[in-house]
């Protein structure tokens, strides 16, 4: 897959008025950038470097972390979505599994065998310190497949969706109608999208409390999000829905996500660990407040990047072109930035804003080297 058809950077060819799409997953990438570069300095101690903050300030890094997890990967997969039913359509079922090995499967790999044991080396030195623990030992103990679960769970959704593509029914293969531009859903059912999330987020978060993991997902409390924000970007993009997204859909969505917001932080601020999950009532309803964020901000940005950023010059090419492969290596530029400033003294949302400002660029020309690699084009 090229570019042009990638599921996380590229631009669509096939339609101009979807390039602000294109470029709103170029904001969401630099927001996967900044959130990794601020969780080291935070309370969330989740991440490949960890430095304990001494200073409040860091109260406001979790804040960001809390605001970002509640939307920006599911707004990842709801804008993956837009393209697998075009890419199947053009390939069949086969070649779109391949062309998915190939583009999601080689990253993953990479990631697994040369660039995971770059940003562990860290953690590895403390863990073996004193001790005749084998790096092979420490890797298997440890192992988990880091930001690159998207990855994985991108192709498992992938390959359901050809499943159904080829789901027998009354004896025939599925037949899905050809792409048409039509009206989106009205008030009533995006509510009801809504608040039928939230009650299935609420419910799964019983038996997977925010903060648990499973099978190596860094986040599996948000699962059902992925899902029905995945399928949402499905069914848009046999419907239309993007191109029949109101301007007031988008206004209305804004202000809701605003009100959600402070809702949100007034329930993690009173309920604390009683709103991770567990069936709690402070559980529901973080769930509700987090539901109506990431569907009415997902719904602000659609509109508001369709109506100022729906062209694209040379810079937001290059930016687009490049971001798939800024997901794939930026660990390794943002866990060498934290070992590199180990030693300056600063608050942590001073220190935060420090290494953000030197990852940013710093990942994406790290990019541009690796695309420049022989046939790395072909993958990344």
């Amino acid at each position: 897959m090229t570019p042009s058809t990638n599921e996380l950077t590229a631009a669509p060819t096939t339609s101009s008025r979807l390039l602000h799409v294109d470029n709103l997953r170029t904001v969401l990438m630099a927001l996967v950038v900044i959130h990794h570069s601020v969780i080291a300095y935070s309370n969330v101690p989740s991440w490949y470097y960890i430095e304990p903050p001494a200073d409040s300030s860091a109260t406001i890094l979790d804040l960001l972390l809390v605001f970002n997890q509640a939307f920006f990967m599911g707004a990842f997969f709801l804008i993956s979505a837009l393209f697998v039913p075009g890419s199947y359509d053009r390939k069949g079922a086969g070649p779109f599994l391949r062309e998915r090995l190939l583009r999601l499967g080689v990253p993953l790999l990479l990631w697994l065998l040369l660039l995971r044991p770059l940003v562990t080396i860290g953690r590895y030195t403390a863990a073996a310190e004193g001790t005749e623990l084998p790096y092979w030992q420490f890797y298997l103990q440890s192992f988990t497949p880091g930001p690159m679960w998207f990855v994985e769970v991108l192709f498992v959704f992938s390959a359901l969706y050809v499943l159904w593509r080829l789901l027998p029914v009354n004896g025939r293969r599925t037949v899905v109608s050809p792409p048409a531009t039509g009206r989106a859903p009205g008030a009533v059912a995006i509510v009801g999208f809504t608040a039928g999330l939230a009650l299935v987020t609420y419910l799964w978060r019983i038996a997977v409390p925010m903060g648990e993991s499973l099978l190596g997902l860094p986040s599996p409390a948000y699962l059902p999000q992925y899902a029905a924000l995945f399928t949402v970007g499905l069914i848009a993009a046999r419907r239309g829905w993007l191109q029949g997204l109101s301007r007031t859909a988008g206004r209305v969505g804004s202000g809701i996500a605003a009100v959600a917001a402070v809702a949100l932080l007034l329930v993690v601020g009173s309920a604390e660990e009683a709103a991770l999950g567990g069936g709690t009532l402070p559980s529901l309803l973080l769930a509700i407040c987090e539901s109506a964020f990431a569907v009415g901000i997902i719904l602000g940005l659609l509109t508001f990047f369709r109506a100022r950023f729906g062209h694209q010059g040379p810079r937001r090419r290059f930016l687009s072109a490049h971001a798939y492969t800024v997901y794939v290596i930026h660990p390794v530029v943002v866990v060498a930035l934290n070992h590199a400033l180990s030693g300056v003294q600063a608050p942590a949302i001073a220190k935060a804003a420090l290494l953000t400002a030197l990852a940013l660029p710093l990942c994406w020309a790290a990019a541009y080297a690796v695309r420049a690699l022989p046939g790395a084009r072909r993958v990344l």
